[in-house]
């Protein structure tokens, strides 16, 4: 970074950092501005949490000169134990990408992006969007953010859209993966309280996972369960013969889509045949009456006709929950991603709650979660509730967060905002004319892939802030700003079990890239706002607020100290409390049966299945089901394509699945190019004929850019997360002259 753009960046925060000044050039890299800090050798190695997904494991970064050259996985994090997947062995290798954004880029007009220097990219930006709050109002500019970002960068931003900028609508790419967890937690047990720890995989003898491709998507996580030494039943439930049913001990492949009425059905013969924990429920739980008459309509015909499922498939998952004496459930995206994800997700926690499987170890209905960070999301991004998990709407909450943060009580909106899918319909309709999007890739990975790119044109101004300028929502842009990446900057996440861990510098960002942290310092001075901020100096002071933050909620860590405490530990989970000795490394929750609604008890809840809003016809005849499609892959491809060796390990050509029997009958070949068409779109991919599908499905992996042009926008009336998981489709063999 040269001295001028340095002096620059320095002016605009002295003005309102005062004392911070002299550190801020003392220490550079603490604030994102270019050097390793000091307190790392040049020679050393020091420990940081995975970027990639929600795992979090620790790794081992070496230092050579000051600048992070290689990793090791780290033997002493309890996360992973010294195992890492292809993506933790790769991390650094997307850094040196030759697409890094180094530079912030304005599109002029004749449609080109150029390069500009930062002075003039805020300027710019300020006045298009207090432009468009003027000429419309405050609701007509909104931002989409991430769950890759620190937690502190994601307080920063909720802080400054909602508090200093006055947007009222925000939402962040979690609403695509984790919403259906979150409210299903708040709405069964009081709070988005994930209860479990890995620890409890290595516990169970009974270990059920639903909609989940363990080995693939969390390939650590399935590490601890081959560490288990109880001789463990693993039970698959998902359509499709994934890498996790091949490698489980039974598989009960329900139809897409039944998921509701296979778990009515198994809670009905649960209770038909006494496996229960009457003193349990009774103790802890209400609405437990109401669910036995609801669920006694699901027989084990009820549950046939609408799953495939027969009876005494059916009966032999009934007797492995019954004999088991530590029974988990597990979900992710083949739950949360449906058009009734909230309500699947309670049937879990239901049989859970019913059975007595709660709170000891190797029990619990337990949500994993996708994203590096989406945890941190959840509790501080400011989009789905207030920071550290209160309430817009509640005076006392908005006063206690505003004397915290030294923002006016005021400035803090009292509802939430729009959810993802209504920011874009809003922008579809004309109400939102500006669009800031963070550290995500929507282009790619929104539902319905042609609609969203037809309705983003609409747009008076898009800002996308990555660490690329060339992911599909880049390309985009009306202005591009260089973001620092991973491993580029200091902060915190927050992994699956609710663990804290620690996030780095330990390289340079390239050219003229700054962390978001202080990206959004300098939207702030610009915006006119930062007096409202001028607590918010650098991330290991947001997080002393943020820890204040959740004082006296379920996720109270008032106990952790400060970075170094975090760091020393391993990483730590929520909740410690102020006074609480750090015992154990792994700490599961409701041990004492307390639950988070005011009474203390959990809520049995529950209703009708919905009808798919789309199904296979005469002439869209089979089921698209999407997944994560290799361990070497990762989202939107963005950072899994700047490794030469994940390259290597995944088929660069976008493939569908498609079953043997069906194959045959269309005389479609294997690696042969077929087109895979739905009422919105078409993609040609390589054929793999296979008996993991069923008759009448086929599968596409979610990482290849075209799959989102098929998929069908349908959401959970709750939650408001997108069914990426079903749709109908047509397969059929290409002509030669196409």
């Amino acid at each position: 970074m040269s001295n001028s753009i340095k002096e620059k960046i320095s002016n605009v925060i002295r003005q309102w950092d005062g004392p911070l000044t002299k550190e801020l050039l003392r220490e550079p890299a603490k604030y994102g501005l270019g050097q390793v800090p000091e307190k790392l050798k040049p020679d050393s190695t020091t420990t940081l949490v995975c970027g990639f997904c929600s795992t979090g494991c620790g790794l081992n970064v070496h230092l050579k000169d000051g600048e992070a050259v290689n990793l090791t996985p780290d033997t002493q994090y309890p996360v992973n134990l010294g195992m890492a997947c292809p993506k933790g062995w790769e991390a650094l290798a997307p850094l040196n990408a030759k697409d890094r954004a180094k530079s912030p880029m304005i599109r002029t007009k004749n449609g080109k992006l150029v390069e500009v220097d930062w002075d003039s990219a805020m300027k710019r930006m300020v006045a298009e969007f207090k432009n468009v709050q003027s000429k419309y109002d405050d609701e007509a500019v909104a931002f989409l953010s991430t769950g890759q970002i620190v937690s502190e960068e994601m307080a920063f931003l909720g802080a400054l859209t909602k508090f200093g900028m006055n947007m009222i609508h925000g939402d962040g790419n979690t609403r695509q993966c984790m919403a259906t967890a979150v409210v299903s937690y708040k709405q069964s047990l009081g709070f988005d309280a994930p209860p479990y720890t890995y620890k409890d995989f290595e516990e169970s003898d009974v270990i059920i996972l639903v909609g989940s491709n363990l080995c693939i998507a969390h390939p650590i996580m399935w590490e601890r369960v081959a560490m288990n030494k109880h001789n463990p039943e693993i039970v698959v439930i998902d359509p499709r013969k994934t890498e996790t049913a091949v490698a489980g001990t039974q598989h009960y492949p329900i139809a897409p889509k039944s998921d509701l009425a296979f778990f009515y059905g198994l809670a009905n013969q649960l209770i038909e045949q006494g496996f229960i924990q009457q003193d349990y429920i009774d103790k802890y739980t209400n609405g437990f009456e109401g669910f036995v008459e609801h669920v006694k309509e699901y027989t084990p015909e009820k549950v046939e006709e609408a799953s495939g499922i027969k009876a005494d498939q059916l009966q032999k998952l009934v007797d492995t929950i019954a004999a088991g004496k530590r029974v988990s459930l597990w979900w992710t995206m083949g739950v949360n991603q449906s058009h009734e994800g909230v309500r699947v997700a309670q049937a879990l926690i239901n049989i859970a709650l019913m059975t007595g499987n709660f709170g000891r170890p190797g029990t619990g209905a337990n949500s994993i979660t996708g994203q590096c960070n989406a945890m941190g999301s959840r509790l501080f991004s400011n989009t789905t509730n207030l920071l550290g998990g209160h309430d817009f709407a509640n005076e006392v909450h908005r006063t206690k967060v505003a004397d915290i943060t030294g923002v006016p009580v005021d400035s803090i909106p009292e509802k939430m905002g729009w959810a993802y899918d209504q920011i874009i319909d809003g922008i579809a309709s004309g109400k939102i004319k500006a669009l800031w999007v963070i550290a995500t890739n929507s282009a790619h990975s929104w539902i319905n892939q042609q609609s969203f790119r037809d309705i983003i044109k609409k747009l008076d101004f898009l800002v996308v802030q990555d660490m690329y300028h060339s992911t599909e929502t880049a390309e985009l842009a009306d202005m591009i700003l260089p973001a620092a990446a991973w491993g580029e900057k200091t902060g915190t996440f927050i992994n699956s079990e609710r663990r804290y861990g620690m996030v780095k510098k330990v390289k340079r960002a390239p050219g003229q890239a700054l962390s978001d942290f202080n990206i959004f310092k300098l939207v702030a001075n610009y915006w006119g706002c930062s007096e409202m901020f001028k607590k918010w100096t650098h991330p290991e002071a947001v997080f002393q607020m943020l820890k204040a933050c959740t004082k006296d909620q379920p996720c109270d860590i008032s106990g952790i100290k400060d970075y170094q405490m975090i760091d020393s530990c391993g990483g730590i989970q929520w909740p410690l409390l102020e006074g609480e000795e750090l015992q154990d490394h792994e700490r599961r929750l409701f041990a004492d049966g307390k639950f988070h609604h005011p009474d203390g008890k959990a809520k049995f809840l529950y209703e009708e299945p919905r009808k798919a809003l789309e199904v296979p016809c005469q002439e869209y005849p089979s089921w698209l089901l999407t997944g994560r499609g290799t361990s070497s892959q990762w989202h939107t491809q963005t950072r899994t394509k700047n490794s030469s060796v994940l390259t290597k390990l995944y088929p660069k050509d976008i493939y569908v699945e498609i079953n043997a029997v069906e194959a045959r009958q269309l005389k479609i070949e294997p690696s042969e190019w077929v087109w895979v068409k739905s009422r919105r779109g078409k993609l040609k991919a390589r054929a793999c004929p296979s008996y993991h599908v069923q008759e009448g499905q086929v599968f596409i992996s979610m990482h290849y850019p075209e799959c989102n042009y098929l998929t069908f926008p349908s959401f959970d009336p709750y939650s408001r997360q997108p069914s990426y998981k079903a749709c109908a489709v047509k397969v059929s063999k290409m002509e030669y002259w196409e």
